[in-house]
């Protein structure tokens, strides 16, 4: 097969889809692979690298006239034009909070598998695991830095000093966001709540953590209370290809403190804060009612050496999976399967289409 790996063109999006090691790895097994020009310079990667590795440097036309395209980020606008029936893209898509995108697919034809919804049958999503490790270490990182004065916080240090209460964190959701951010909370000597809806996940990270955090059914009465005290809320719910459901609401933000700070993680799936909106590494904050706002939705592309080897090591398998026997690949492995969200203009990811009331064609209709 033909794998086209394009820059990523989302703004400070420094990410690539493929390391050399991975190109090395599929063209071992006889498939051709066209990297676009300088498409791993932001993560440390020179393109000699890629040449060496047996790729062929391209345009982005030429990436993008591939089989199969490998990507990071979802297809922004100007790359819609390379939409086409007879095309495999493999990315992250989170097409739940990206109606455009969705109709662009569809209309195109294109067979789109998202990262994000691939899912083994114990419901471990192995694609995004890894970002999610990184967006949660990052959110503690990134919220301790605006609780600084001049970044528009309330001028805490994170873990305070002797003689000085430290700042509280609150994150909302216990997964793979959620348990990073906390473990990296602690670590700088924050107080800790973490609240979910699973009192199974909550008796696990209270024996994992050794009851240094507290750990908090989620519901609205919790939340509110817990607000009047977060110096940072972290959101980090996931509903997997959904859009996250809302569990701050606007007239919430009264409880918080003036110049505490939100860094919402689920702002790709639409976010759990409703105040939250999409931002960009360029333009990472604004203010509502006194709160910071941190939404940037390509958070790990701030560490792109580090994102792009952690992605990498957990795509290739699935990549040389689709190379080998493209579409094919879906029927003989489910966790692949699950991660079909359009296929030759039909919607085939439920949440998607109750996202946007759109008709959905069961999964077993097309494989």
């Amino acid at each position: 097969m033909i794998i086209g790996v394009p820059k990523e063109i989302k703004t400070m999006e420094n990410r690539v889809a493929m390391t050399p090691a991975g190109v090395e790895a599929l063209i071992g097994r006889g498939h051709k692979v066209l990297v676009e020009n300088d498409a791993g310079v932001g993560s440390g990667l020179e393109s000699q690298r890629y040449i060496d590795a047996g790729a062929e440097m391209v345009s982005a036309e030429e990436a993008w006239g591939a089989e199969m395209v490998i990507k990071v980020k979802e297809p922004i606008p100007s790359e819609y034009q390379y939409l086409r029936e007879d095309l495999i893209l493999f990315t992250y898509l989170h097409l739940a909070a990206e109606r455009e995108l969705t109709e662009a697919l569809l209309a195109a034809g294109t067979t789109a598998i998202a990262y994000e919804t691939v899912q083994t049958a114990n419901g471990h999503l192995p694609l995004l695991t890894p970002m999610s490790e990184v967006a949660g270490r990052m959110a503690t990182q990134v919220g301790a830095h605006y609780l600084e004065k001049h970044q528009g916080g309330r001028g805490m240090l994170l873990g305070g000093v002797p003689g000085v209460s430290p700042a509280t964190v609150v994150v909302l959701g216990g997964g793979v966001v959620g348990t990073n951010a906390a473990k990296i909370a602690m670590g700088m000597g924050a107080r800790v709540i973490i609240m979910d809806l699973s009192h199974e996940r909550l008796q696990y990270l209270d024996d994992v953590f050794k009851g240094r955090m507290t750990t908090m059914s989620s519901n609205e009465a919790n939340i509110r209370a817990y607000l009047k005290e977060a110096h940072l809320l972290i959101g980090a719910v996931l509903i997997p290809g959904a859009k996250a459901p809302n569990l701050v609401t606007r007239d919430m933000l009264a409880y918080m403190k003036d110049g505490s700070v939100i860094v919402d993680v689920a702002v790709d799936q639409g976010g759990c804060v409703e105040t939250i909106r999409a931002t960009t590494h360029a333009d990472p904050t604004y203010v509502v009612d006194g709160v910071v706002h941190y939404g940037v939705a390509n958070m790990p592309g701030a560490v792109p050496h580090t994102s792009t080897v952690a992605l990498v090591n957990q795509t290739v398998p699935y990549a040389m999976k689709l190379a080998e026997h493209g579409f094919s690949a879906l029927a003989n492995d489910t966790a692949l399967a699950r991660g079909l969200n359009c296929y030759q203009g039909k919607l085939t990811y439920e949440a998607v289409g109750n996202a946007f009331n759109m008709e959905v064609t069961p999964l077993a209709d097309v494989l």
